[in-house]
């Protein structure tokens, strides 16, 4: 595996057969480090950062196609219910299911509502980007062109709206700044919305997008 000309290691490939995180459009290079290339999967961010060459798992979704590949359905045979809630906390993973009272799913898509209920999940990147590259190219032109995967910009993307949804429900429940002042920090958050705007063409969905005041699209 060769480098980009600045020490950073290029993003591995993998043949389209292999089944492998790499090939998945749910995983997203985010850094690199001692293993190389890492990122998260996007239905189960409990699992932190991952090189691609790790196998994958049920929601295993190639590239380029339209929608995860469904759950496969447990055969085992579930115990008859108790009366009162129960949370099964025996083991941490993703997959451990949750019985809340007639409510069935695992462990990571209950946490996947909670996320999206706190406007925190991550939204889709348009198809037409999935896999691509963002070049940044020096004005001199001894100096070496810089590869940035689209989903890794992306993702720091995503993760700047988020923070600002955050700040801006903190901002409108804060108990000692007045109407006036709350009206003055919002005007700050939307004219940083604004300034976003030119990412919006990366986003699946437009509800997703950046929406500033007129002045500053």
């Amino acid at each position: 595996m060769s480098d980009a000309g600045d020490g950073t290691p290029a993003l591995p490939t993998f043949r389209p057969e292999e089944r492998v995180c790499g090939n998945c459009k749910l995983w997203s290079p985010h850094s690199v480090d001692h293993r190389g290339w890492v990122g998260p999967c996007r239905m189960q961010g409990s699992r932190g950062m991952f090189p691609p060459s790790a196998p994958i798992c049920d929601k295993y979704a190639p590239r380029g196609s339209a929608a995860p590949a469904p759950v496969v359905a447990s055969t085992r045979t579930r115990a008859p219910r108790s009366v009162a809630p129960v949370v099964v906390r025996h083991r941490a993973d993703p997959r451990e299911v949750v019985d809340l009272e007639g409510l069935d799913m695992t462990r990571e898509e209950l946490m996947d509502i909670f996320r999206e209920a706190a406007g925190l999940s991550e939204p889709p990147l348009a198809g037409k980007w999935e896999g691509g590259t963002v070049r940044l190219v020096p004005g001199n032109p001894e100096l070496q062109a810089k590869d940035l995967p689209i989903d890794s910009l992306f993702h720091k993307v995503t993760m700047v709206r988020d923070r600002l949804r955050v700040l801006e429900q903190k901002l409108n429940a804060h108990p000692k700044l007045t109407e006036a002042e709350k009206a003055e920090m919002q005007g700050y958050i939307t004219r940083v919305y604004g300034s976003l705007t030119s990412f919006n063409l990366l986003f699946k969905e437009k509800g997703d997008q950046f929406v500033g005041s007129k002045g500053d699209e």
